[in-house]
């Protein structure tokens, strides 16, 4: 009779051995695909990522946008054209490097205007270019070897008795839900991550028009630094997920500490 339910015990360990593998091989395994793509949508610029939709964004800011930065640029020139005129007392005290310089500003904020997006794509360059030489150092120590993996945790879900091993079970089919979850939220982030982008491109004449003038300039010092945050903001996500991916790699697992791998 002892062999019997012996034999019952073990036909449930392993069965219970093999759902946990299992779910640790598919959550495993999600980890590794989601950094890949993680690091494969953060290093693209917003024209390599949809064409399309960039072309019809900067079609937009063009035909759109543009002729309004056409008017906050006359209207920023005017007003410095006044305050020039106020500061040197009617032009009474007047300086010929004053109307160089005034026509040396118009000629910047101008040049700006028209290779915005110029500009702007070179931000977006530089933010590939880290994110590109950073998966070269990293990648190599942020993917899970999911089979030696396995391998060490089944040599001591072996030792573990049923009660344990249905606690596992559990704990492992939910872990890997919340992975899938979190697959699909990080999956939204990118997506809005570029969004984003394309619609702070698309209004990029307008701040970058003002940037000339001493009280209108901080819009577009704002403007620029936010434009900046976005252009890094890759490297930052690529960084963090793969040190986060390093932590989740299992140590040698024992008894009573599977769980915390």
């Amino acid at each position: 009779m002892e062999s019997i339910f012996e034999a019952i015990n073990e036909w449930l360990k392993e069965l219970l051995i093999g759902a946990i593998n299992g779910n640790l091989s598919n959550m495993f395994g999600d980890v590794n695909d989601k950094v890949g793509t993680i690091a494969t949508q953060v290093g693209q610029t917003p024209q390599g990522w949809n064409g399309g939709i960039f072309s019809m964004v900067q079609s937009l800011s063009q035909t759109v946008i543009l002729p309004i930065a056409g008017i906050v640029i006359t209207y920023v020139l005017c007003v410095e054209l006044i305050g020039m005129i106020t500061d040197k007392n009617s032009l009474h005290d007047i300086d010929t490097f004053m109307f160089f310089k005034y026509v040396f500003k118009a000629w910047v904020a101008v040049y700006l205007v028209t290779h915005v997006f110029d500009i702007t794509m070179a931000v977006f360059d530089v933010g590939q270019h880290l994110v590109s030489n950073a998966a070269g150092v990293i990648n190599t120590n942020a993917a899970i070897d999911v089979d030696s993996t396995l391998a060490t945790m089944t040599a001591t879900l072996e030792t573990m008795e049923v009660p344990e091993l249905i606690l596992l079970v559990m704990e492992t089919a939910a872990v890997s839900m919340c992975m899938k979850i979190m697959s699909v939220l990080i999956t939204v982030i990118l997506y809005g991550r570029m969004i984003e982008i394309y619609l702070t491109c698309s209004v990029a004449p307008i701040p970058f028009a003002t940037m000339t003038n001493r009280e209108w300039g901080s819009i577009g010092n704002n403007y620029l630094k936010g434009l900046f945050a976005l252009g890094v903001q890759g490297f930052f996500i690529m960084v963090s997920t793969r040190t986060e991916n390093v932590c989740r790699k299992p140590k040698n697992a024992l008894p009573g500490t599977l769980t915390r791998t």
